[in-house]
C-alpha cells in the first residue's frame, strides 16, 4: 500500500508538471502572436518618407535614387565687388563711405608699395641684393585687408603681403633693412629678402616653406579666443598653398575649435607656373569653406573697396561670433613668382598686359579719386616723384649700412652658450682667421 501510495503522489506530481507546462507554451504562443500582430499594425502605419538619419557625421535627409553629386552644382560663387573697373559704385549701399584722407591713405600706400617693388626689383637684376618678389597687381587686397583690420590683430603672411606691414607703419628703412640683410635688420640678417617680421605690429616673421602659417595661425586664433581680449587673427596665403596639407589642418582646426580667424586666400592664377586650372578641379578655394563649416565669400580683390569691406565684416562677427572666416580675393599676379621665375615661359605677353592696363586695382581707385575730384594729373606727377624720392633715400641709407656683428648667427637660440655651439663659433673664427682675404670683416658690425 505504501508502494501504491508513493506512486499515486509522483503520478500527481508529474501530471501537475504537464499541465504548467503546457500552460506555459501556450501562453508564450500566444505573446508570439500578439507581437506579431503588433509588428504587423506598426508595419502598416510607418511612413519611411518621414525616417530621418540618426548618424552623428551629417546633417542630411535620406534619398531612395542612387546619384553622385557634381562637382559643380551651381554655376559659380559669385565675386563681390563693389566699383566697377573704371572706379564707379555699383551699389551705393555698399560704399564703405570712407574719407578723402582714408583714400589718398590707400592710394599713397599702394603706389609707394608699387614704387618700392620696381627699385627693388632692378637691384636684385644689379646684384645689389639676392632675390625679390614684387606685389604687382595685388596692391588692393594688402591695403583693404590692412585697413579693415584692428592694429591689435595677429597677422600671418606668406611672402607677398608687404603692403599690409606698410599700410601698419612699417618704415621704408626697415624693408631695404631686410631685404640688404644689413645692421638694421629686425631678423638681423638671418632671412633671406623678403621674409620680413615686425613684433610691434603684430605681423608674425614669414618663413620660407610654403602653408606652415595657416595651421600655426589656428592655434594662434585658439589662443586669442581664450584669452578673450577682443582679437582676431588673419592668415594670408595663395591658391597653391591651399593645395598643401597644412591648409586641412588649419582649416578644419579652426572650424572645429571656433576661432576667431580669417583665412585670406590671394588667388592670383598662378602658384609659380602652375595656372589654376591645373592646381584645382572645383570651384575655387572659397568653394571649399562650407564642406569645413565656413562662411566663405568671393570679392574682387582689385576693388580694393570690396576687399575692405569683405574683412571689416568677416573681422567683426569672427570676434563676435568666435568662428572663422574664409575670404577668397580674385584678383592676377602681374610681375614674375619672383626673381627666379621668367613668367614668359608659361603666360603670353598680352595676358599680362590686359590685367596691366585694363584692370589694375591701382587705377581702378584712381579713377574713382579724380571723379569726385580728389586727385589731378599734377597731383599724380608731384606724387610718382615724391614717392620714388623718398624710397631711393631709404634705399641708398641701406647699401651704406655694415652688416650684422657675425658673433649674432650664435645668439637668441639659448640663454647660455652650449659647449657644442661654442665649438661651432670657435671653429667658425679660426677659418675666418686663416682665410681673412675672403672675409672682409670691415663690412660688418663690431
Amino acid at each position: 500500500m505504501a508502494a501504491v501510495s508513493s506512486m499515486s503522489k509522483m503520478y500527481g506530481l508529474c501530471f501537475h508538471a504537464v499541465r504548467q507546462t503546457a500552460g506555459l507554451k501556450a501562453y508564450r504562443l500566444l505573446q508570439r502572436r500578439g507581437f506579431r500582430v503588433s509588428v504587423l499594425q506598426l508595419q502598416q502605419t510607418f511612413d519611411s518618407s518621414l525616417e530621418k538619419p540618426q548618424f552623428p557625421g551629417a546633417s542630411a535627409e535620406f534619398v531612395d535614387q542612387l546619384e553622385f553629386i557634381q562637382p559643380n552644382v551651381i554655376s559659380g560663387i559669385p565675386v563681390y565687388r563693389v566699383m566697377d573697373r573704371q572706379g564707379n559704385i555699383i551699389n551705393p549701399s555698399q560704399d564703405p563711405q570712407l574719407s578723402k584722407e582714408t583714400v589718398l591713405n590707400f592710394y599713397q600706400k599702394m603706389t609707394m608699395l608699387n614704387t618700392m617693388d620696381r627699385i627693388l626689383y632692378e637691384s636684385q637684376r644689379q646684384g645689389r641684393i639676392s632675390f625679390y618678389m614684387t606685389n604687382y597687381g595685388e596692391e588692393g587686397t594688402h591695403i583693404g585687408s590692412a585697413a579693415a583690420l584692428d592694429p591689435n590683430d595677429l597677422v600671418f603672411g606668406q611672402y607677398r603681403e608687404a603692403g599690409v606691414l606698410m599700410y601698419r607703419g612699417f618704415p621704408l628703412d626697415h624693408f631695404m633693412a631686410q631685404c640688404y640683410a644689413n645692421a638694421d635688420d629686425l631678423g638681423k640678417g638671418r632671412q633671406m629678402p623678403v621674409h620680413y617680421g615686425c613684433k610691434d605690429l603684430n605681423f608674425v616673421t614669414i618663413s620660407s616653406p610654403l602653408a606652415t602659417q595657416i595651421p600655426q595661425a589656428a592655434g594662434s586664433a585658439y589662443a586669442v579666443k581664450r584669452e578673450n581680449t577682443n582679437r582676431a587673427v588673419i592668415c594670408y596665403f595663395g591658391e597653391g598653398a591651399a593645395s598643401e596639407g597644412d591648409a586641412h589642418a588649419g582649416f578644419n582646426f579652426s572650424a572645429t575649435l571656433e576661432c576667431p580667424l580669417i583665412f585670406f586666400c590671394r588667388n592670383n592664377g598662378y602658384a609659380i607656373s602652375t595656372p589654376t586650372n591645373e592646381q584645382y578641379r572645383g570651384d575655387g578655394i572659397a568653394a571649399r569653406g562650407p564642406g569645413y563649416g565656413m562662411l566663405s565669400i568671393r570679392v574682387d580683390g582689385n576693388d580694393v573697396f570690396a576687399v575692405y569691406n569683405a574683412t571689416k565684416e568677416a573681422r567683426r562677427r569672427a570676434v563676435a561670433e568666435n568662428q572663422p572666416f574664409l575670404i577668397e580675393a580674385m584678383t592676377y599676379r602681374i610681375g614674375h613668382h619672383s626673381t627666379s621665375d621668367d613668367s614668359s615661359a608659361y603666360r603670353s605677353v598680352d595676358e599680362v598686359n590686359y590685367w596691366d592696363k585694363q584692370d589694375h586695382p591701382i587705377s581702378r581707385l584712381r579713377h574713382y579719386m579724380t571723379a569726385r575730384g580728389w586727385w589731378s594729373e599734377d597731383d599724380e606727377r608731384s606724387w610718382r616723384k615724391q614717392s620714388r624720392k623718398t624710397v631711393m633715400e631709404a634705399f641708398e641709407r641701406a647699401e651704406r649700412r655694415l652688416k650684422p656683428n657675425p658673433e649674432l648667427l650664435f645668439t637668441d637660440v639659448y640663454q647660455e652658450m652650449i659647449p657644442s655651439l661654442n665649438k661651432q663659433r670657435e671653429s667658425l673664427w679660426r677659418h675666418v682667421q686663416q682665410y681673412k682675404e675672403h672675409y672682409p670683416l670691415d663690412l660688418y658690425e663690431k
